[in-house]
C-alpha cells in the first residue's frame, strides 16, 4: 500500500461511522446514507492531497453537501423509515427493548420533524460532538448563524416533545 493511502486511512477512517451518522440522519434511509457516505469517501481519498492537516472529521463531513443535494434528486422514499433492530435476540428484556426502541423510534421521528438546517447542526453538535467552529465550516454558515440556529433546534425539539408526538 502506498503511503497517501495509509495516510488518508489513518485520518479518515475513524470518522466512518460519524459520516454515515450525519448522512443516515440528514437522509432518513439507510440506504441513501451507505451511497451518501461511498461517495464521500471516494471525493475525500480524491481530494487528499488538498487536506492539509486541517480537523479530519470536519473536513470529511463538508463533502456531505453535494452529496446531499444528489440524494434530494433521487426518488422520494418512504416518510417514516421501519425500526431497525429494535429486538435483539441477546437483549437483556424483551419487554425493556421494545420499551427503548419505541422512545429511540419518537426520538427520530421529532429530530425528523425538524427544518433541515435546523436538524444539521442539532445532529452535528449533539450527535457527534463537534465545536462550533467545526459545525460552521461543515455547513458554510458564520458561527453566529450556527449558535442561533442551534437555539432555535432545542426550543423547536422542545415544541415537538412537549406537544407529544
Amino acid at each position: 500500500m502506498d503511503e497517501r493511502r495509509l495516510r488518508f486511512e489513518a485520518l479518515a477512517l475513524p470518522h466512518l461511522d460519524a459520516a454515515y451518522s450525519v448522512a443516515r440522519w440528514l437522509s432518513r434511509s439507510p440506504t441513501d446514507a451507505d451511497d451518501i457516505v461511498q461517495d464521500a469517501m471516494l471525493r475525500a481519498f480524491r481530494g487528499f492531497d488538498s487536506f492539509r492537516g486541517e480537523d479530519a472529521k470536519a473536513w470529511l463531513l463538508t463533502n456531505r453537501a453535494q452529496l446531499l443535494a444528489q440524494r434530494r434528486d433521487r426518488r422520494r422514499r418512504r416518510d417514516h423509515a421501519v425500526l431497525e433492530d429494535n429486538m435483539a435476540a441477546d437483549g437483556p428484556d424483551p419487554e425493556e427493548s421494545v420499551l427503548e426502541a419505541s422512545r429511540r423510534q419518537r426520538v427520530d421521528a421529532m429530530i425528523a420533524l425538524l427544518p433541515e438546517e435546523f436538524r444539521e447542526v442539532l445532529l452535528l453538535r449533539e450527535m457527534e460532538e463537534l465545536s462550533y467552529r467545526q459545525i460552521a465550516d461543515i455547513t458554510g454558515a458564520p458561527i453566529g448563524t450556527v449558535m442561533s440556529r442551534l437555539a432555535r433546534a432545542r426550543t423547536l425539539f422542545r415544541e415537538i416533545a412537549k406537544d407529544g408526538l
